[in-house]
Protein backbone atom coordinates (compact mmCIF):
# COMPACT_ATOMS: atom_id res chain seq x y z
CA UNK A 1 0.00 0.00 0.00
CA UNK A 2 0.94 3.86 -0.71
CA UNK A 3 0.89 5.89 2.07
CA UNK A 4 0.54 9.94 0.92
CA UNK A 5 3.88 11.53 1.26
CA UNK A 6 2.37 14.33 3.90
CA UNK A 7 -0.01 11.74 5.67
CA UNK A 8 0.41 11.93 9.46
CA UNK A 9 -0.91 8.82 10.11
CA UNK A 10 -0.41 5.10 8.70
CA UNK A 11 -3.42 2.27 9.31
CA UNK A 12 -1.62 1.83 12.87
CA UNK A 13 -2.00 5.40 14.22
CA UNK A 14 -5.58 5.35 12.71
CA UNK A 15 -6.18 2.23 14.78
CA UNK A 16 -5.00 3.61 18.15
CA UNK A 17 -6.42 6.90 17.68
CA UNK A 18 -9.80 5.09 16.55
CA UNK A 19 -9.52 2.66 20.05
CA UNK A 20 -9.06 5.70 21.96
CA UNK A 21 -12.44 7.28 20.78
CA UNK A 22 -14.37 3.95 21.09
CA UNK A 23 -12.50 3.65 25.09
CA UNK A 24 -14.11 6.92 26.14
CA UNK A 25 -11.73 9.47 24.84
CA UNK A 26 -13.45 12.29 22.78
CA UNK A 27 -12.64 12.97 18.94
CA UNK A 28 -10.47 15.98 20.28
CA UNK A 29 -8.44 14.29 22.57
CA UNK A 30 -7.53 11.22 20.35
CA UNK A 31 -7.03 13.82 17.63
CA UNK A 32 -4.44 15.98 19.71
CA UNK A 33 -2.21 12.80 20.67
CA UNK A 34 -1.89 11.50 17.13
CA UNK A 35 -1.11 15.13 15.81
CA UNK A 36 -3.94 15.30 13.70
CA UNK A 37 -7.33 17.68 13.43
CA UNK A 38 -10.42 16.74 15.09
CA UNK A 39 -12.47 16.51 11.64
CA UNK A 40 -10.03 13.88 10.53
CA UNK A 41 -10.23 11.42 13.77
CA UNK A 42 -14.00 11.94 13.33
CA UNK A 43 -13.69 10.69 9.97
CA UNK A 44 -11.35 7.63 10.41
CA UNK A 45 -13.84 6.20 13.43
CA UNK A 46 -17.08 6.92 10.94
CA UNK A 47 -14.94 4.44 8.16
CA UNK A 48 -14.38 2.09 11.13
CA UNK A 49 -18.06 1.88 12.33
CA UNK A 50 -18.72 1.53 8.58
CA UNK A 51 -16.34 -1.21 6.97
CA UNK A 52 -14.39 -2.30 9.89
CA UNK A 53 -10.39 -2.57 10.06
CA UNK A 54 -10.22 -2.43 6.03
CA UNK A 55 -12.03 1.40 6.30
CA UNK A 56 -8.49 2.19 7.44
CA UNK A 57 -6.74 1.94 4.51
CA UNK A 58 -5.90 4.79 2.25
CA UNK A 59 -8.68 4.38 -0.81
CA UNK A 60 -7.31 5.10 -4.65
CA UNK A 61 -8.21 8.99 -6.06
CA UNK A 62 -9.40 8.09 -9.06
CA UNK A 63 -12.69 9.01 -9.83
CA UNK A 64 -15.32 6.28 -9.83
CA UNK A 65 -16.71 7.78 -13.25
CA UNK A 66 -14.69 9.17 -16.23
CA UNK A 67 -17.46 10.08 -18.85
CA UNK A 68 -15.23 10.60 -21.31
CA UNK A 69 -12.69 8.22 -21.13
CA UNK A 70 -11.69 6.91 -24.05
CA UNK A 71 -13.75 4.05 -25.49
CA UNK A 72 -11.53 0.76 -24.22
CA UNK A 73 -11.83 -0.48 -28.49
CA UNK A 74 -10.54 2.80 -29.42
CA UNK A 75 -7.70 2.09 -26.82
CA UNK A 76 -7.01 -1.57 -28.22
CA UNK A 77 -6.93 0.15 -31.87
CA UNK A 78 -4.32 2.68 -31.33
CA UNK A 79 -1.81 0.37 -29.17
CA UNK A 80 -2.68 -2.04 -31.89
CA UNK A 81 -1.22 0.34 -34.31
CA UNK A 82 1.30 1.37 -32.21
CA UNK A 83 2.73 -1.73 -32.12
CA UNK A 84 2.88 -1.93 -36.03
CA UNK A 85 5.39 1.31 -36.17
CA UNK A 86 3.12 3.44 -37.05
CA UNK A 87 3.24 7.59 -35.05
CA UNK A 88 1.61 8.89 -33.15
CA UNK A 89 0.61 11.81 -35.11
CA UNK A 90 -0.95 8.82 -37.60
CA UNK A 91 -2.38 7.30 -35.27
CA UNK A 92 -4.34 10.64 -34.53
CA UNK A 93 -4.80 10.91 -38.61
CA UNK A 94 -6.29 7.95 -39.18
CA UNK A 95 -8.23 7.43 -36.09
CA UNK A 96 -9.55 11.21 -36.49
CA UNK A 97 -8.37 11.91 -32.77
CA UNK A 98 -6.67 14.79 -30.92
CA UNK A 99 -2.79 14.01 -30.81
CA UNK A 100 -3.05 14.78 -27.12
CA UNK A 101 -5.08 11.72 -26.20
CA UNK A 102 -3.15 9.28 -28.72
CA UNK A 103 -0.40 10.45 -26.34
CA UNK A 104 -1.58 9.73 -23.52
CA UNK A 105 -2.91 6.62 -24.26
CA UNK A 106 0.22 5.45 -25.41
CA UNK A 107 2.02 6.38 -22.25
CA UNK A 108 -0.32 5.30 -20.10
CA UNK A 109 0.20 1.13 -21.65
CA UNK A 110 4.15 2.06 -21.55
CA UNK A 111 4.30 2.52 -25.78
CA UNK A 112 5.38 5.88 -25.94
CA UNK A 113 8.98 5.63 -26.96
CA UNK A 114 9.60 2.20 -28.96
CA UNK A 115 12.89 2.60 -28.89
CA UNK A 116 15.67 0.71 -30.67
CA UNK A 117 18.42 -1.65 -27.79
CA UNK A 118 21.85 -1.02 -28.47
CA UNK A 119 21.86 2.63 -29.77
CA UNK A 120 23.99 5.05 -28.69
CA UNK A 121 22.45 7.94 -27.29
CA UNK A 122 20.04 10.05 -29.78
CA UNK A 123 22.47 13.12 -30.45
CA UNK A 124 19.68 15.46 -32.69
CA UNK A 125 20.66 18.66 -34.60
CA UNK A 126 19.44 20.92 -37.20
CA UNK A 127 20.30 23.30 -39.69
CA UNK A 128 18.99 26.16 -39.15
CA UNK A 129 18.69 27.60 -43.25
CA UNK A 130 17.00 25.34 -45.57
CA UNK A 131 19.53 23.97 -47.94
CA UNK A 132 22.62 24.81 -45.82
CA UNK A 133 22.62 20.74 -45.93
CA UNK A 134 21.24 18.04 -47.45
CA UNK A 135 20.92 14.47 -46.63
CA UNK A 136 21.05 11.51 -50.12
CA UNK A 137 20.84 8.18 -49.95
CA UNK A 138 20.31 4.79 -51.72
CA UNK A 139 18.29 1.80 -50.87
CA UNK A 140 18.14 -1.17 -52.75
CA UNK A 141 14.26 -2.66 -53.40
CA UNK A 142 13.13 -5.73 -55.31
CA UNK A 143 11.67 -6.40 -58.64
CA UNK A 144 7.80 -7.07 -58.85
CA UNK A 145 7.72 -9.72 -60.83
CA UNK A 146 5.09 -11.87 -60.22
CA UNK A 147 2.47 -9.99 -58.05
CA UNK A 148 2.82 -9.83 -54.62
CA UNK A 149 5.32 -11.02 -52.18
CA UNK A 150 6.15 -12.98 -49.46
CA UNK A 151 5.77 -9.29 -47.29
CA UNK A 152 1.94 -9.82 -48.38
CA UNK A 153 1.38 -13.69 -49.14
CA UNK A 154 3.52 -14.67 -45.57
CA UNK A 155 5.18 -17.98 -48.24
CA UNK A 156 8.77 -17.77 -49.30
CA UNK A 157 9.09 -19.62 -52.95
CA UNK A 158 12.37 -18.62 -53.77
CA UNK A 159 13.52 -16.16 -56.24
CA UNK A 160 13.49 -17.29 -59.99
CA UNK A 161 16.84 -17.68 -61.40
CA UNK A 162 18.23 -18.91 -64.95
CA UNK A 163 21.44 -20.38 -65.98
CA UNK A 164 23.69 -17.88 -68.17
CA UNK A 165 25.98 -18.53 -70.94
CA UNK A 166 28.48 -18.63 -68.67
CA UNK A 167 27.08 -21.23 -66.05
CA UNK A 168 26.26 -19.17 -63.67
CA UNK A 169 22.64 -18.89 -61.85
CA UNK A 170 21.72 -15.41 -61.59
CA UNK A 171 18.36 -13.65 -60.13
CA UNK A 172 15.87 -12.65 -63.03
CA UNK A 173 14.32 -10.18 -60.56
CA UNK A 174 17.23 -8.06 -59.71
CA UNK A 175 17.05 -4.65 -57.61
CA UNK A 176 15.96 -1.10 -58.23
CA UNK A 177 17.73 1.67 -56.49
CA UNK A 178 15.31 4.30 -54.98
CA UNK A 179 17.67 7.68 -54.57
CA UNK A 180 16.37 10.40 -51.90
CA UNK A 181 17.46 13.32 -51.19
CA UNK A 182 16.08 15.07 -47.96
CA UNK A 183 16.68 18.98 -46.35
CA UNK A 184 18.00 19.17 -42.98
CA UNK A 185 16.43 22.13 -41.70
CA UNK A 186 12.93 21.81 -43.59
CA UNK A 187 12.78 17.74 -43.84
CA UNK A 188 11.37 18.78 -48.06
CA UNK A 189 12.25 15.41 -49.42
CA UNK A 190 12.95 14.44 -53.21
CA UNK A 191 12.93 10.89 -54.64
CA UNK A 192 13.46 8.67 -57.63
CA UNK A 193 13.56 4.87 -58.31
CA UNK A 194 16.23 4.35 -60.86
CA UNK A 195 17.76 1.29 -62.30
CA UNK A 196 21.10 1.29 -60.07
CA UNK A 197 23.89 3.62 -58.27
CA UNK A 198 26.32 4.16 -60.56
CA UNK A 199 28.57 7.23 -60.67
CA UNK A 200 26.21 8.68 -63.46
CA UNK A 201 23.06 7.52 -62.07
CA UNK A 202 23.96 9.55 -58.95
CA UNK A 203 25.20 12.91 -60.50
CA UNK A 204 21.84 12.78 -62.94
CA UNK A 205 20.17 12.37 -59.56
CA UNK A 206 21.99 15.10 -57.96
CA UNK A 207 21.08 17.39 -60.80
CA UNK A 208 17.63 16.92 -60.44
CA UNK A 209 17.38 17.38 -56.90
CA UNK A 210 18.98 20.57 -56.81
CA UNK A 211 16.49 21.64 -60.16
CA UNK A 212 13.64 20.03 -57.26
CA UNK A 213 14.73 22.17 -54.80
CA UNK A 214 15.66 25.60 -56.75
CA UNK A 215 11.85 25.29 -57.38
CA UNK A 216 10.95 25.74 -53.43
CA UNK A 217 13.74 28.67 -53.34
CA UNK A 218 16.13 26.31 -51.77
CA UNK A 219 19.79 26.96 -52.57
CA UNK A 220 21.82 23.92 -51.76
CA UNK A 221 25.01 24.39 -50.29
CA UNK A 222 26.60 21.24 -48.64
CA UNK A 223 25.65 17.47 -49.33
CA UNK A 224 26.39 14.82 -47.09
CA UNK A 225 26.39 10.98 -48.27
CA UNK A 226 27.73 7.86 -47.38
CA UNK A 227 31.18 6.21 -48.38
CA UNK A 228 29.22 4.27 -51.42
CA UNK A 229 31.24 3.89 -54.40
CA UNK A 230 29.21 6.40 -56.60
CA UNK A 231 29.37 9.47 -53.93
CA UNK A 232 33.39 8.39 -54.02
CA UNK A 233 34.15 8.65 -57.70
CA UNK A 234 35.50 11.64 -59.86
CA UNK A 235 32.59 11.73 -61.63
CA UNK A 236 30.40 13.25 -58.65
CA UNK A 237 33.61 14.93 -57.13
CA UNK A 238 33.36 16.91 -60.46
CA UNK A 239 29.90 17.70 -60.66
CA UNK A 240 29.85 18.91 -57.01
CA UNK A 241 32.61 21.33 -58.09
CA UNK A 242 30.43 22.17 -61.18
CA UNK A 243 27.60 23.22 -59.09
CA UNK A 244 29.46 24.77 -56.13
CA UNK A 245 28.22 22.19 -53.84
CA UNK A 246 30.41 21.28 -50.71
CA UNK A 247 30.49 17.65 -50.60
CA UNK A 248 30.77 16.07 -47.39
CA UNK A 249 30.94 12.31 -46.13
CA UNK A 250 29.93 10.66 -43.30
CA UNK A 251 32.80 8.34 -41.31
CA UNK A 252 32.99 4.60 -41.72
CA UNK A 253 30.24 2.35 -40.43
CA UNK A 254 28.47 5.24 -39.16
CA UNK A 255 24.99 5.80 -40.44
CA UNK A 256 23.83 7.64 -37.79
CA UNK A 257 25.63 10.25 -39.58
CA UNK A 258 22.97 10.53 -42.42
CA UNK A 259 20.29 9.66 -39.83
CA UNK A 260 17.58 11.94 -41.22
CA UNK A 261 18.35 9.97 -44.60
CA UNK A 262 18.40 6.54 -42.98
CA UNK A 263 14.99 7.70 -41.17
CA UNK A 264 13.06 9.01 -44.00
CA UNK A 265 13.68 6.20 -46.36
CA UNK A 266 12.39 4.05 -42.95
CA UNK A 267 9.22 5.91 -43.06
CA UNK A 268 9.36 6.03 -47.06
CA UNK A 269 9.53 1.98 -47.05
CA UNK A 270 6.42 1.71 -44.13
CA UNK A 271 4.08 4.21 -45.93
CA UNK A 272 5.09 3.61 -49.87
CA UNK A 273 6.94 0.00 -50.56
CA UNK A 274 5.62 -1.45 -48.30
CA UNK A 275 2.14 0.00 -47.59
CA UNK A 276 0.31 -0.85 -50.08
CA UNK A 277 -0.42 -4.22 -52.45
CA UNK A 278 1.64 -3.59 -55.74
CA UNK A 279 1.37 -5.77 -58.95
CA UNK A 280 4.41 -4.49 -60.49
CA UNK A 281 7.18 -2.49 -60.10
CA UNK A 282 6.09 0.11 -62.63
CA UNK A 283 2.80 0.39 -60.25
CA UNK A 284 5.03 1.07 -56.66
CA UNK A 285 6.97 3.90 -58.77
CA UNK A 286 4.28 5.39 -60.30
CA UNK A 287 2.77 5.64 -56.89
CA UNK A 288 5.90 7.24 -54.78
CA UNK A 289 5.09 10.79 -56.25
CA UNK A 290 1.80 11.17 -54.58
CA UNK A 291 3.22 9.70 -51.65
CA UNK A 292 6.24 12.32 -51.53
CA UNK A 293 3.00 15.37 -52.22
CA UNK A 294 1.72 13.78 -48.96
CA UNK A 295 4.84 13.42 -47.26
CA UNK A 296 6.07 17.36 -48.07
CA UNK A 297 2.61 18.80 -47.86
CA UNK A 298 0.28 17.38 -45.56
CA UNK A 299 1.84 14.48 -43.90
CA UNK A 300 2.80 15.76 -39.68
CA UNK A 301 5.95 15.47 -38.98
CA UNK A 302 6.95 14.78 -35.35
CA UNK A 303 10.29 16.72 -35.21
CA UNK A 304 8.93 20.07 -37.27
CA UNK A 305 6.13 20.21 -34.13
CA UNK A 306 3.70 17.74 -36.09
CA UNK A 307 3.41 19.85 -39.29
CA UNK A 308 4.56 19.33 -42.94
CA UNK A 309 7.79 20.45 -44.50
CA UNK A 310 6.13 22.41 -46.36
CA UNK A 311 4.83 24.66 -43.61
CA UNK A 312 8.32 24.17 -41.91
CA UNK A 313 10.32 25.97 -45.05
CA UNK A 314 7.18 28.81 -44.93
CA UNK A 315 8.16 29.52 -41.35
CA UNK A 316 11.91 29.63 -42.26
CA UNK A 317 10.99 31.84 -45.29
CA UNK A 318 8.92 34.33 -43.39
CA UNK A 319 11.69 34.49 -40.60
CA UNK A 320 14.52 34.71 -42.67
CA UNK A 321 12.41 37.10 -45.28
CA UNK A 322 13.90 35.69 -48.23
CA UNK A 323 17.58 35.95 -47.36
CA UNK A 324 18.42 32.50 -47.87
CA UNK A 325 17.25 32.20 -51.63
Amino acid sequence: MRLHANARLGPRGRAVMVERVLGGWSAAEAARAAGVSAQTCRKWVARYRAEGRPGLLDRPSVAHRIPRRTPQGRVAAICALRRVRFTGAQIAEILDMPASTVSAVLRRHGLGRLGRLGLEPTRRYQRERPGELVHVDVKKLGRITQGAGHRVTGTRHGTPRRVDAAGVRRNTGGWECVHVAIDDATRLAYAEVLRDETAASAVAFLRRALAFYERHGIRVERLLTDNGAPYRSVLHALACRQLGIRHLRTRPYRPQTNGKAERFIRTMLGEWAYGAIYRSSAERTAALAGWLIRYNHHRPHGALGHRPPAARLAELRNNACGSYI
